[in-house]
C-alpha cells in the first residue's frame, strides 16, 4: 500500500458548514477505496503565494492518508468538479508504506501527546500557585 499527502486549498468565504462537505467527502472516499486515512490536518486560512480565483487567501487542509492510484484518481476527480476547491496537489511520501508500523506511531503519538498535555497542565497549575504566594507588588524605582 502507498502512502500519500493530498494538500487541499479551499475558498475562504466559505462558512465552516459549507467546508464540510468536502472534509466529509474525503472521509468517506478512503474507506470505499480500501484505504487508511492516518491525519487530517487543518493549517487554516493563510495567503497564497499568487491570486487564484481572483483570491489572494485559501484555506488550508493537509490529508494524510494510505491507498491505491484508483483512490487518489477519485480524490481528484471530486477536487476537480467542485467549484469550492481552488487548487489540490496529491504527492507520494512513500511507495511501500507499512500500514501496521504508521499506526503504532499514530497510537504512540497521541499517547505522548495526551501524556504531554497532562504534564503541561500539571505545570501551569503549579506556576499559577508560585504566583498566587509571590503576590508583593513589585517595587520600581524611577529616576527625575
Amino acid at each position: 500500500m502507498r502512502r500519500y499527502e493530498t494538500i487541499v486549498i479551499i475558498d475562504p468565504d466559505l462558512s465552516k458548514e459549507a467546508e464540510a462537505p468536502i472534509l466529509d467527502r474525503v472521509n468517506d472516499l478512503i474507506p470505499q477505496f480500501s484505504g487508511t486515512l492516518i491525519e487530517t490536518d487543518d493549517w487554516g486560512i493563510r495567503k497564497l503565494a499568487y491570486d487564484i480565483k481572483k483570491k489572494n487567501r485559501g484555506h488550508y487542509v493537509r490529508f494524510d492518508f494510505c491507498g491505491d492510484g484508483a483512490l487518489v484518481q477519485e480524490m481528484e476527480r471530486f477536487f476537480k468538479i467542485d467549484d469550492k476547491v481552488m487548487k489540490f496537489m496529491t504527492v507520494l511520501l512513500d511507495e511501500d508504506a507499512d500500514l501496521d508500523a504508521i499506526q503504532a506511531e499514530m497510537a504512540e503519538k497521541a499517547s505522548s501527546g495526551d501524556q504531554a498535555e497532562a504534564e503541561a497542565t500539571e505545570e501551569k497549575a503549579e506556576t499559577s500557585d508560585a504566583s498566587e504566594d509571590d503576590s508583593e507588588p513589585e517595587k520600581t524605582e524611577e529616576k527625575e
